[in-house]
């Protein structure tokens, strides 16, 4: 049958069972948004305040349902505030599909109104992408997109459409998804030389991180850590792999990470580590990272294998599949005299309450105590973000979203709008700080719109603090623009939003007003005043290990 560009576009959607797509229409996408008129009933568009937002959101969305989030935006600057976005789900191997609308072919590269060559600008940030300006083109683009987006090491995959293209009548052949292709082989000689390495150590350490969340193999760890008799630990893309009350979870690893965790890797005499990368935030130095420990590293991409640390043995390989080979030649064992001695290492570095200020760790208790075990937590990124990670009693996959690559402040409201979307019969609780809210705050009208009972934390010092907390400890106390004194009413915004807004002072008030919230069907800002010299500790600084930690 023939069909034009934009409904060969939706019915591509719906082969992939697309039912929800996140964007903003534009002069370019006039035609795409013409057919998605006539899907509505079968596709849900989230129109959001900014296409930022939108990209944002379609991640949120990903990582909270383990579907392909999918954004839609127009050309020139419909398609360039994506790239924040598309960043953001590269950098944690998020899989998103943007299809973007540009002008048409005869106006290209003439310079012509919101004209970009966005296939350009996003190729180092997208697994793939394809420039679509012959219609016969688009039908295999769009399946490609969705394959590539979810096959081995996840991720983002862009597809630039011309307006003529969009409008153009092509045959199309109704089809299904496309196989994945194989994940890497790996021989069952590594995996036996591997086992007999594990099962000679005498002080072993697991550490893992988001590639465990993407091959779905939480059950496959807590088996190996049971089993075998060892202490774990992660990195914050891994926050609720394990239960945050397993004795042998020894918390977040790196900069922010727990004394013990830091401790023990430093201690250990193997190190096994499943989807992690060694990023700078958990191996700050890598030439004194582990030295003491032979390294197993297990992860779907090859690129990842001695690219920031030096290792011992690996395998390139899906995690759970590996993990399935593996634990049956792993041995029972009980490493008590080790175990004994990382418990004799933890500590925590405990905050001081001589006053009655609010504390960032009251607020995080208290909301461990007033939601729920499905509950999604939902960050931007500065100290509210580590103070969650190190707060929050995570027990599930997929319930704490941050972005952990790139770091992007502004994140949270678009992701916990994908989230809420996605994942309608669960509460989220959006916890920011009053410098990465200003970001994107705007997408409260989204929220509101679509009646999300989203709940958002505002962790407010009027400092940019972690920016604020490194100028204080290492530069002096030299101020320099992080102190803007900004004069936002966060309860007085949110209403004239539309939204619910509270102001909290003390635990008490806080949760009172928490409580509220959680009654409410719609959109709720709780401002929450805390003092600016609150750190994020403890603190091991770039190039440092936890021999060089700052506790106070």
């Amino acid at each position: 049958m023939k069909l034009r560009g934009s409904q060969i576009i939706m019915e591509v959607l719906m082969e992939h069972k697309v039912d929800t797509v996140f964007g903003y229409p534009g002069g370019a996408a006039l035609f795409i948004y013409d057919s998605l008129y006539d899907y509505s009933d079968r596709i849900r568009h989230v129109l959001t305040a900014h296409e930022q937002g939108a990209a944002h959101a379609a991640d949120g969305y990903a990582r909270a349902t383990g579907k392909t989030g999918v954004v839609f935006a127009t050309s020139g600057p419909g398609a360039t505030n994506l790239v924040t976005g598309i960043a953001t789900a590269f950098m944690d191997s998020i899989p998103m599909v943007a299809i973007t609308a540009n002008v048409a072919d005869s106006l290209i590269g003439r310079d012509a109104f919101q004209e970009i060559s966005i296939t350009g600008v996003t190729l180092p940030i997208t697994k793939h992408n394809y420039f679509v300006n012959r219609v016969e083109d688009l039908e295999d683009a769009l399946r490609n997109a969705f394959r590539i987006a979810n096959e081995g090491r996840k991720g983002p995959v862009l597809i630039d459409v011309t307006k003529d293209v969009s409008n153009a009548l092509c045959e199309f052949t109704p089809g299904k998804p496309l196989e994945l292709h194989p994940t890497p082989e790996f021989e069952m000689s590594q995996v036996e030389e591997i086992a007999e390495v594990i099962n000679e150590a005498k002080r072993p350490m697991i550490y893992f991180g988001g590639g465990v969340v993407a091959s779905d193999a939480k059950d496959e760890v807590a088996k190996l850590i049971e089993k075998a008799d060892i202490p774990a630990t992660y990195t914050i893309m891994a926050a609720g792999v394990i239960d945050c009350d397993d004795p042998k979870n020894l918390g977040m690893l790196g900069m922010h990470g727990s004394m013990v965790a830091n401790r023990t890797v430093q201690e250990a005499d193997l190190l096994i580590v499943l989807g992690a990368r060694f990023s700078d935030r958990a191996a700050l130095n890598t030439q004194r990272f582990a030295q003491k420990a032979a390294i197993i590293q297990i992860d779907i991409d090859a690129s990842e294998i001695n690219k920031n640390v030096e290792i011992n043995y690996s395998i390139v390989g899906d995690i759970k599949d590996a993990l399935n080979k593996l634990i049956p030649l792993v041995k029972e064992d009980n490493h008590s005299d080790w175990v004994k001695q990382v418990d004799s290492w933890r500590q925590e570095v405990d905050m001081k309450l001589e006053d009655a200020k609010l504390r960032p760790k009251e607020i995080l208790f208290s909301i461990n105590e007033l939601t729920d075990n499905d509950t999604i937590y939902v960050t931007d990124v500065g100290q509210h973000q580590m103070w969650s990670a190190q707060y929050i009693k995570h027990k599930n996959t997929k319930s704490f979203l941050t972005s952990g690559g790139l770091g992007t402040m502004g994140y949270g409201y678009g992701a916990a709008i994908g989230a809420q979307i996605g994942c309608p019969d669960k509460r989220v609780v959006h916890i920011t700080g009053d410098g990465s809210f200003h970001m994107n705050l705007n997408e409260a009208c989204t929220a509101v719109s679509e009646n999300l009972p989203i709940i958002t934390v505002i962790m407010n010092n009027k400092v940019l603090g972690m920016v604020y907390q490194w100028q204080t400890t290492f530069y002096d106390k030299h101020y320099s623009q992080t102190t803007p004194e900004r004069k936002t009413d966060f309860p007085k915004l949110a209403e004239a939003f539309g939204a619910k807004g509270y102001r909290a002072e003390t635990i008490e008030e806080f949760n009172d007003v928490f409580q509220k919230a959680l009654k409410e069907t719609g959109p709720v800002w709780i401002e929450c005043l805390i003092d600016r010299e609150e750190k994020v500790l403890p603190m091991i600084p770039n190039g440092g290990t936890i021999d060089d930690v700052y506790i106070d």
